[in-house]
Order: structure tokens, then sequence, then C-alpha cells
């Protein structure tokens, strides 16, 4: 086996788990961490998130899915100053429908709402609630700015106390690469029988 097809195999390796992590960035909506920030994105505007679970993680910081049920606080801090003198809502609601919110649209989100901080103009630049996550389950964040012309939405599912699933990316990579390393090691083998 040439040192160009191995090197060839472990790039195209590469890009497959590049793919399959940053498909499941793109899965969480307006959450995305860039450069080791978490920011959630509301039409042109960005916020920095910052999530702690205080009496089971400590300090620990977590940017998507809750790693537990307990308290847990939030802190959303604007990242441009234009945010500051515009009304910001937040809203978590339960998403029983398992479709990242998408079938209360329209619909009178209270029936499903666990958390919600009213429209408010928060001039220092930073928002921050608690919630007491009894149940794990699947839930939807939604913070909504209205820059006096238009209301936006930024719209961000995550998970609460659920275990990690896998991805198949993930596994299919592995699987490539235990099977790229064998095919490797058992050529290697007749060379040397050959020989």
């Amino acid at each position: 086996m040439s040192l160009q097809f191995l090197k060839s195999t472990v790039a195209c390796l590469l890009l497959t788990t590049a793919v399959t992590f940053s498909a499941q960035v793109q899965a969480h909506g307006g959450l995305a961490l860039a450069d080791d920030v978490c920011k959630l994105t509301i039409g042109t505007y960005t916020m920095h998130f910052t999530g702690y679970q205080p009496d089971s993680t400590q300090e620990k910081e977590f940017c998507e899915d809750i790693p537990s049920t307990g308290r847990t606080v939030v802190a959303l801090d604007y990242i441009e100053e234009a945010l500051r003198p515009m009304p910001t809502e937040i809203r978590v609601i339960r998403d029983a429908a398992g479709d990242g919110g998408a079938s209360t649209e329209g619909k009178n989100l209270d029936a499903v709402t666990i958390l919600h901080l009213p429209p408010k103009v928060y001039s220092n630049g930073s928002i921050n609630f608690e919630y007491n996550f009894s149940q794990p389950g699947k839930f939807v964040g939604l913070v909504t700015i209205n820059d006096g012309q238009k209301e936006m939405v930024s719209r961000f599912p995550f998970s609460v106390g659920e275990p990690k699933k896998t991805s198949p990316y993930l596994i299919f990579a592995i699987a490539a690469i235990i099977g790229a390393g064998a095919v490797f090691f058992l050529r290697g083998r007749r060379k040397s029988a050959s020989a």
C-alpha cells in the first residue's frame, strides 16, 4: 500500500468527521459554537449564550444540550450594542412533538411554555434567568427581539438530561478508519510473506 493511498484515506476520513460535527451544530438552530464561544443568532444580531448547572457541574459551562435535570442558570449577553434599546422576550417551550417546536408556530404557546420572560429592554446588555428542569426531555428556546420595524426570532432546540446519541456518520467514520487500518495491515503482511 502506498503512502499516498494512506494519506488520501486519512484525509477522506477527517473530512467525513468534520461534516458530521458541522451537521450536529446545524441541528441546534440559531445556537452554534464558534471560536470556543457559544453564539445565538437572531436575524443579523448575535448574543453570547452560557449555561451552568451549579448544583451538579459547578462552574462547567454548556452550550447546547443540558447535561442533567435540576437547577439551570442561563446567561445571554448582547454582542452588538444595537441590541440594548430593543425589547427582548425569552421563552422556553416543551417540544412534545419532537420537531424542534415547528408544530407550535402560529399557535398559542402558553400551553407548552415552561418559562417566559416578557419583552423587556435590557439596557445593561445581559439577560440572566434560572429554571429547575425536573424531568428530562426535549425543549425549544425562543429569543425574540423587536427592532421597531419587525420581530426577529431565534429558535434553538435542546435536550435536558438525555443520553447523547452517537451520530451514524461518526459510526461510519470509525468503521472506515478500522477498515482502512485492516486493509493496510493485511497488505503489509502479504508483501512481507511474498518477499
